[in-house]
């Protein structure tokens, strides 16, 4: 497995912060909340109990890298660094294919 030279994983608090975040994010942009919400079928009120499911979580880390202006907008809003979400991103979803990680 390659090391990261750029020290950008997490560790499981740091994920869980990062994904604390991006979950107060999306509450605060309705807009944004809803289009997650359909794209992933989770409903309003199945919300309290998903968030304790690692692969909803990763999910929703997912849906914030796949549009890189809503993840500039989620970096912004919060002083985040895209590697952060990335490393998360990384400690819920595992490695890709592209990653040479696998």
């Amino acid at each position: 497995m390659r090391r990261d030279p750029g020290n950008t994983r997490n560790s499981r608090p740091q994920a869980e912060e990062t994904a604390a975040a991006i979950l107060g994010w999306l509450a605060n942009e309705p807009d944004m909340l809803g289009r997650f919400l359909a794209l992933s079928g989770v409903q309003p009120n199945q919300m309290r109990n998903a968030v304790n499911d690692p692969g909803f979580l990763a999910g929703m880390i997912d849906f914030l890298m796949g549009h890189e202006p809503t993840l500039l907008a989620f970096c912004e809003a919060t002083d985040t660094k895209p590697e952060t979400v990335a490393a998360a991103s990384h400690h819920y979803s595992g490695p890709g294919l592209d990653s040479g990680d696998y």
